[in-house]
């Protein structure tokens, strides 16, 4: 059976779940971020012709990605993304998704809306990622469960406030995100935790939340960490999103260290290579 097929299989109560199959226990896994957006922060506008954003999924499973992240909406931490209707966030996946789950990887869906979650994953993508961890679209939470899929629940914030405690609130936030989740009926073991970094937060708040990562491993969930190319790089050395390749390896092997199960990142086979050369140094005799 495939990683996808078998990241779609039900979970059966006397076995492990989807997420618990699809998660490596001596490695983390690479998740490949694909926007069909013309306005991301990164890559706004690069991937909008489907043909190119067909090749460009097919090359990160080349590269070695385990997960492909489709969004058709951006969610740019900066607060001045363009909101899209849920016709035009579906004519934007539509001549892409179908051939991405094709490649057989398990696919992610990108969207604070139920509704397009809902609409992917009847087409077979097998994760939901919400970033705003379940507490923006009431249905939300509802859909997940039906579908028993997992989720990673990013935490968010309107604005960032620098005099804040940003690991008290990320805390209680994801109480309240697990709370929503417990009422649907979402299983423990198909969440996934996401510190969103850059999102409601300063360069110097996401830096604590990577640097304190593993006190969100009291939670008992897996984390997944999103950091490439983010701002936050560039208020330690100045640089375009594109220039923080160095930064972002940087910033996902420390991730790693401290528990981060999965790295969603742009550039896949530079970080695919710098972790399993970490792997190898690491597991030497």
């Amino acid at each position: 059976m495939s990683t996808a097929r078998h990241l779609a299989s039900r979970t059966e109560t006397s076995g492990p779940s989807a997420l618990t199959r699809l998660l490596a226990p001596d490695r983390a896994l690479v998740m490949g971020i694909l926007n069909l957006t013309p306005d991301s922060f990164s890559d706004g506008g690069r991937f909008v012709d489907p043909a190119v954003a067909r090749a460009h999924a097919a090359r990160m499973v080349a590269q070695g990605a385990d997960i492909i992240d489709v969004g058709a909406e951006s969610t740019r931490p900066y607060g001045d993304a363009t909101e899209v209707s849920f016709e035009e966030e579906c004519a934007r996946l539509k001549p892409v998704l179908p051939a991405v789950i094709a490649l057989g990887k398990p696919v992610s869906i990108d969207s604070m809306k139920a509704s397009i979650v809902s609409w992917a994953i009847g087409l077979g993508a097998q994760i939901a990622n919400d970033v705003w961890g379940l507490q923006r679209d009431p249905d939300m939470a509802r859909v997940v469960s039906e579908h028993r899929v997992p989720v990673i629940v990013m935490h968010n914030r309107l604005k960032a406030e620098p005099g804040i405690d940003i690991i008290a609130d990320m805390m209680a936030f994801f109480e309240r995100s697990l709370a929503i989740a417990d009422r649907a009926g979402i299983a423990r073991d198909m969440i996934v935790l996401d510190p969103g970094i850059g999102f409601g937060k300063t360069p110097e708040q996401s830096i604590l939340a990577i640097a304190r990562l593993e006190e969100f491993r009291t939670f008992g969930l897996p984390l997944l960490m999103g950091l490439s190319r983010k701002r936050f790089i560039s208020s330690i050395v100045p640089s375009e999103p594109a220039e923080r390749l160095g930064g972002s390896i940087a910033g996902n092997l420390l991730a790693v260290q401290k528990g981060a199960a999965i790295v969603r990142v742009h550039d896949v086979a530079e970080t695919v290579q710098a972790l399993r050369v970490t792997e190898a140094i690491r597991n030497a005799p």
